[in-house]
């Protein structure tokens, strides 16, 4: 079982084009689930049926774990089961009929257009004195609001990948799926003195596909080194909530909502293959006028 986990995993990486925050997950769940069949006695793949499966989801609630877990999981176990079946590893898919509970839908955190103008100009204050490190924190959090990239789009960024000319860049995201997203002139400002004041100190190397943004020691910019930066940016503004990344992405397409823009542009935009799941955004700013209204509003 743990063999088939490791050979599943690969599958997805490799021919599925799964992030690789997506692959970690599935193979923890799936970990788990060869533990937990071991321990009940399955010793070949078929002996993986419906009972055990659903016995299994069932353990993992009475652990404590959320809904959204939940569903990650039994979604795995599904992935898992049919690539057996369609590769002709079992007799059947015993998870054809597994089903979790719905995760909980809470909308996302958003910072408002003054709490964004606090954390860069924090940045731009920082950065004043050519401080290299300040330089490159004011350029991807520029970035990172200016195109609502995900982090591992913007660490994933090559020298090649950044057009300042026409203002875009190109992201390689979920599913290998390639786009081109702008960005304004601040952003531009910023990537811009990044490239002539702090990369040169940042990194000795020159080669077109060298990463874009860079560490303290030249090699790539770490996801957990963004995650760190953007958690001490947003306890400098109020709200609760996520303090990663990810923020910025939500407060970006929300500000693009509330601007006016299309729908269907601002999909494009993230790299959403589902307009439904744009639409979470439309919520946000619904719930956001109706705070605004309750609050300022003789009659409401």
């Amino acid at each position: 079982m743990a063999n088939t986990v490791e050979g599943f995993v690969a599958h997805l990486a490799a021919e599925r084009g799964f992030s690789e925050h997506t692959v970690r997950a599935y193979r923890s769940d799936l970990t788990q689930l060869a533990d937990f069949a071991a321990a009940r006695g399955a010793s070949t793949l078929d002996d993986v049926d419906l009972e055990l499966l659903r016995d299994w989801l069932w353990r993992s609630s009475q652990d404590g774990l959320a809904k959204s877990t939940l569903a990650r999981r039994a979604a795995a176990a599904r992935s898992l089961t049919a690539w057996l079946a369609r590769t002709n590893a079992t007799a059947g898919d015993a998870a054809a009929r597994l089903t979790a509970p719905k995760g909980e839908h809470h909308l996302p955190r958003v910072i408002t257009r003054a709490g964004m103008d606090t954390i860069l100009g924090t940045l731009s204050d920082r950065a004043v004195d050519g401080d290299p490190v300040a330089l490159r924190n004011l350029a991807l959090v520029e970035l990172l609001y200016a195109s609502a990239l995900r982090v591992s789009e913007l660490t994933g960024l090559g020298l090649g990948d950044v057009d300042l000319g026409r203002m875009t860049v190109r992201v390689l995201g979920k599913g290998s799926k390639e786009r081109v997203v702008p960005f304004g002139i601040p952003a531009r400002d910023a990537l811009s003195d990044y490239l002539r004041r702090a990369r040169p100190k940042l990194s000795s190397t020159d080669a077109t596909a060298s990463p874009f943004f860079v560490g303290a020691r030249g090699a790539r910019l770490s996801s957990r080194t963004v995650y760190e930066l953007v958690s001490r940016l947003l306890s400098l503004v109020p709200g609760s909530g996520p303090a990663g990344p990810h923020t910025f992405r939500h407060t970006a397409a929300t500000h693009l909502l509330d601007g006016g823009a299309d729908l269907r542009a601002v999909q494009e935009m993230l790299g959403h293959a589902s307009l439904g799941t744009t639409q979470l955004y439309t919520h946000v700013s619904t719930e956001r006028l109706k705070e605004s209204y309750r609050l300022a509003h003789p009659r409401a």
